[in-house]
């Protein structure tokens, strides 16, 4: 956590391994680490990369709570949350690095000494026999530290085979409409008739999605509709790409091309009129008999959700994610932090599109 001494506790459910014939003993290592920060400042962002969102920062000398390494980065506790910070700027203290995420360990030996100590010269406490799963604590040189049976035990590492697993299925994993975006927002609710919203983001990253964000949103006061309609307080399903961005502010760091909102600003919902679904400024002087009015709090950051861009009178218009934590008359809507780190992580050289659907209709895309 920011502001406290934490140190990264390296430890695993396991099972035992076996000394290798002959060979010095090892010597006996760290199992715990501490990691200090050496950069003045260091940002903490959502995911491993500098295309994430920042959600905080660290300072020189902090100690951080290290769970894993991805590559360059590490995994941390951050206020509560998971947050990801370069290793570039974390110093490490001790002789064991923190796992690799997501790695089995399995026995090679058809049996296994599992021993007291880092080394053949200590007593064999037990076996493990070929093809048993070890969850191994640390490492320290060519000895894996494993649980074996509630005791400490180590094994040869001679004999155990590491490799990385595939991480967990992504929903996006499964899409089939995707074409060449390589950004995905998904916004699902349990069914048609709730406003509440799971917001997810994913990205593309050397061919393989990985998730970014998660996050609570909101939908119309009446969910989303079956077939929208102008009016009808209801949120459209579907696959959309992304329009303008926007806000009542400067620019918050977004890719997307930015329009920053005045006071004459509308939106025009007037089905009849030749402007219906466009953004347009006042005075109407005849051109519409209803709009709606664009520099409003819920309307501080978001961006357009490129529905019905046919025009077609009466499909809906006005069709935005924005900020807001309660509902909307059609729109998907979050926090105006959640709005922000979305429109910093949108980059429209990845294609991005916007996925909403409750949970139940997903294998349409």
């Amino acid at each position: 956590m920011v502001g406290m001494a934490l140190t990264a506790t390296l430890a695993t459910a396991v099972t035992p391994g076996f000394g290798s014939i002959g060979g010095n003993q090892e010597k006996a290592y760290a199992a715990t680490v501490t990691y200090k920060v050496t950069a003045s400042k260091l940002n903490v962002r959502s995911g491993a990369g500098t295309n994430y969102g920042i959600i905080g920062s660290v300072v020189k000398d902090q100690t951080l709570s290290v769970v894993s390494k991805s590559g360059s980065w590490y995994k941390i506790n951050y206020n509560g949350r998971t947050g990801y910070v370069s290793s570039d700027y974390v110093q490490s203290s001790g002789t064991t690095a923190p796992p690799a995420e997501s790695t089995t360990y399995t026995v090679t030996a058809s049996t296994l000494n599992v021993r007291s100590g880092a080394g053949t010269n200590y007593a064999s406490i037990g076996s493990v026999t070929k093809g048993q799963k070890l969850s191994v604590m640390s490492k320290s040189g060519s000895w894996y530290k494993i649980n074996y049976n509630g005791r400490t035990g180590y094994v040869s590492s001679d004999y155990v085979q590491a490799s990385a697993t595939a991480s967990p299925k992504l929903v996006v994993d499964s899409f089939k409409t995707l074409g060449n975006a390589q950004q995905v927002i998904l916004v699902t609710a349990d069914n048609y008739d709730t406003k509440s919203a799971k917001i997810q983001t994913f990205e593309k990253v050397d061919g393989k999605w990985k998730q970014v964000l998660t996050a609570n949103g909101v939908l119309g006061q009446k969910g989303f509709a079956l077939a929208k309609k102008e009016g009808d307080m209801e949120s459209p399903t579907g696959k959309y790409t992304i329009g303008t961005a926007f806000g009542r502010y400067a620019n918050p760091g977004t890719k997307l091309p930015y329009r920053k909102i005045t006071s004459n600003d509308v939106w025009v919902d007037d089905s009849k009129s030749s402007l219906y679904n466009t953004w347009q400024q006042k005075p109407a002087n005849g051109r519409w008999t209803s709009a709606e009015n664009m520099d409003i709090p819920a309307y501080d950051y978001g961006f357009v959700i490129n529905y019905n861009e046919s025009r077609t009178p009466g499909k809906g218009s006005a069709i935005f994610f924005h900020v807001g934590t309660n509902y909307t008359a059609g729109c998907t809507a979050t926090s105006k932090e959640q709005v922000v780190s979305i429109l910093k992580w949108l980059n429209p050289e990845k294609n991005p599109v916007i996925i909403q659907s409750p949970v139940s209709e997903l294998d349409k895309y």
